[in-house]
């Protein structure tokens, strides 16, 4: 059972915010499916054409017709509109480069992945370097003496700086490529800068300056390392993380700015700080710094309240409410050219629709953030990296596909079998003894509530959601959850906590509120439900987690065994496979559920390799599958014992014995994760043969 990180390959921490997968691919699919085609030629003529005006205006209008809609955003995109703002980026006119950076900056945010690679190749950094000293420049006059600021110095401190720091945030994740690239600008002075600055300005510039310096620290030693190297910029981080009460002081153009309003003076502001003393710890020594506890001391103090206090039942029913008000205001596409209202015309349903939205993602990140907390579990490969010899036995290894996923398998700790899920243990730097096994349960109650979902978690099965921004924000939250309850428990299953083993109905609870939020999700996990998929992937580990710290007092349904097998049965990747094993193992050793017990051994028999023919599984499936009947009947004074017995296991077992070997042997050491499967497989493999010869020395009778 694996501990849920974040993923080295993709680096982005926030979801498509309007995600496209449900559409069908290409330019006359979402020409099918858009409602503004009328309205795109005018657009890119406009944005080329001789008048700043309607230059402008363009640049304003992709912002408004992309909002919310991932069909006009792709047909947009066809037309090569990320290219045509780029351009505007050296325009003449003030005016036109604000609203283009303003409209590249919300494609970034909605479309994701796809835009921010078209951006990367299409040499946006060249021109956005050049952006980094005159805004640092004006921000320094606006700083000394606003009163000789240029006039429009207020706009490009706040709005500019907001909309290309937000900008470079998004393509740092996009790829390691496009994440050195922006290492080389050395960004960090002048992240620092807006953060030492925070309570002469607005909140919006200041809250992209954090959550940019969060990504831009996040396993990456470059923007790591300069940041720790600065005595100064620990002091600031440090006194804002530990003055939560510290007003936030800020002048906005508007008074309605949400983004001031919703998160000044509040500790939503400080998670991207607690995240980003987190991605620095160790902090350097010797120094003052060095004797905090982050975990201890700041992250859980922090971040517990903002995931005790959030309400997702009632954020998603204000949501609701919201997007049927704006169904009766008039839409974009029904305005003249003329009377196109500004980039920043927002009407009190919208504005309150992305206040909710803010503070969803601040949970999310708070919830991100202590994924890691809980990650407590050492690195089980340590101590063993000095074996490098390949045995000549591999030379005959067959050359067939079988999907194996064994780069995520590892050595099972001998408390319990474990695979690493998709990436490496967390970095032994942090800070992690702190949050130990007797801390992590508190957290449990508020991470029960946000994996429960809500009317606009998941987006229909037939259709789009009704506001997509907050169906993401939600499933991210839910999947967050998942991912906190994983390392919660697989840390409880690894340090056994007495107290929380000996809580059976506390378990019982847990497993039911798991169960519960499993089934509000569902099994329909085709195209644009991927996060329901995600959800089940995550939630098996839960289970697991679960079944291992409360083995032998948890007892399941029929139902929820039959779910597992058929869910077991449907998986298309070999981690979620065992984990589906590994929960079905524990489960099948409740002492006084004889029927249940039989009902899993039938089924972990399938998985056998027979004489005639291999096993159906995967190779770590089988393995887990052969580890889990040796676990299950190794005490034979147990009452389901007899299903052993009367079901003449012992001679399946035997008859399978050769297979195993062969499949064991097959397994290619030369591949990431190789020789630590391959340990594991013979070490189960002569498990299994000791096994045997165990069960036949007791001569039991059926």
């Amino acid at each position: 059972m694996g501990k849920s990180q974040k993923k080295k390959s993709m680096r982005r921490h926030n979801p498509m915010r309007v995600p496209d997968s449900h559409l069908p691919k290409g330019l006359a699919s979402a020409s099918s499916t858009s409602t503004k085609n009328e309205a795109i030629l005018p657009i890119i003529q406009k944005m080329e054409g001789p008048d700043a005006s309607d230059r402008k205006w363009a640049c304003v209008a992709v912002s408004n017709l992309i909002q919310n809609d991932s069909s006009t955003r792709r047909l947009l995109q066809g037309k090569n509109v990320v290219g045509a703002l780029i351009t505007r980026l050296t325009d003449s006119e003030d005016e036109v480069v604000l609203e283009a950076m303003g409209a590249l900056r919300n494609l970034c945010i909605d479309g994701g992945y796809d835009i921010c690679a078209e951006m990367y190749n299409k040499n946006i950094l060249t021109i956005l370097k050049t952006f980094i000293p005159k805004i640092s420049n004006i921000l320094s006059q606006y700083l000394e003496a606003p009163k000789t600021a240029p006039a429009n110095a207020q706009r490009l401190v706040y709005d500019f700086a907001d909309n290309v720091i937000t900008t470079l945030w998004c393509l740092s994740e996009t790829s390691n490529k496009a994440l050195n690239a922006i290492n080389s600008i050395n960004l960090i002075p002048f992240l620092m800068s807006f953060l030492a600055s925070r309570n002469k300005l607005s909140i919006a510039p200041v809250l992209a300056a954090a959550q940019c310096l969060y990504v831009l620290t996040d396993d990456n030693d470059s923007a790591s390392v300069s940041l720790k190297s600065n005595a100064e910029y620990i002091s600031c981080l440090l006194s804002i993380a530990q003055s939560p009460n510290q007003p936030a002081n800020g002048k906005s153009k508007d008074i309605n700015d949400h983004r001031l309003i919703t998160l000044r003076c509040s500790i939503y502001l400080l998670t991207p700080f607690v995240g980003i003393l987190r991605n620095i710890s160790p902090l350097p020594q010797p120094s003052a710094a060095s004797i905090v506890d982050i975990d201890k001391d700041i992250t859980l103090p922090l971040l517990q309240p903002v995931i005790s206090s959030v309400k997702l039942p009632e954020i998603a029913s204000r949501a609701q409410q919201l997007v049927d008000g704006l169904a009766l205001e008039p839409q974009i596409e029904k305005m003249s050219l003329k009377n196109t209202p500004k980039s920043d015309h927002k009407s009190s349903s919208e504005v309150e629709l992305e206040q909710l939205e803010a503070n969803l993602r601040t949970v999310q990140l708070a919830l991100e953030i202590l994924t890691g907390v809980c990650a407590t579990l050492p690195d089980p490969s340590a101590g063993i990296e000095g074996e490098t010899e390949i045995e000549d036995e591999d030379e005959d290894m067959a050359d067939d596909d079988e999907g194996w996923s064994i780069c995520f398998f590892n050595i099972l700790l001998p408390i319990f079998q474990s695979v690493i899920d998709e990436t490496n243990i967390e970095d032994s730097g942090h800070n992690n003894d702190s949050a130990n096994p007797t801390v992590l349960p508190s957290l449990v109650p508020s991470l029960l509530s946000s994996i429960q979902p809500t009317s606009l978690s998941f987006p229909p099965l037939a259709t789009s959601s009704i506001h997509p921004p907050t169906t993401t924000a939600l499933s991210a939250i839910h999947i967050s959850a998942m991912e906190c309850l994983n390392n919660i428990f697989l840390s409880l299953a690894t340090s056994p906590s007495p107290s929380v083993s000996a809580d059976a109905e506390g378990g019982c609870k847990v497993w039911n509120e798991v169960w519960a939020s499993l089934g509000v999700v569902g099994t329909e996990l085709g195209l644009g439900q991927e996060r329901r998929k995600e959800m089940w992937e995550i939630g098996v580990g839960v289970l697991w987690g679960l079944a291992l710290v409360w083995k032998g007092t948890l007892s399941a349904t029929e139902e929820q065994i039959q779910v597992l097998i058929r869910y077991c049965d449907g998986a298309s990747d070999e981690i979620t496979k065992v984990k589906c094993i590994g929960a079905l193992e524990c489960l099948a050793q409740y002492p006084h559920s004889i029927t249940s017990n039989q009902v899993i051994a039938n089924y972990l028999l399938t998985l056998l390799p027979t004489p005639s023919s291999p096993s159906p599984a995967g190779v770590e499936s089988l393995i887990q599958a052969v580890s889990a009947l040796i676990d299950i009947y190794s005490d034979e004074t147990l009452p389901y014992d007899i299903n052993f017995r009367q079901g003449d296991m012992l001679q399946t077992l035997v008859a399978s014995v050769e297979n195993v070997r062969k499949a064991v042997k097959r397994i290619d050491r030369r591949k990431p994760g190789g020789k630590d499967l391959r340990r594991r497989g013979e070490e189960i493999r002569d498990n299994l043969v000791a096994f045997i010869q165990y069960r036949r020395n007791l001569g039991l009778q059926n």
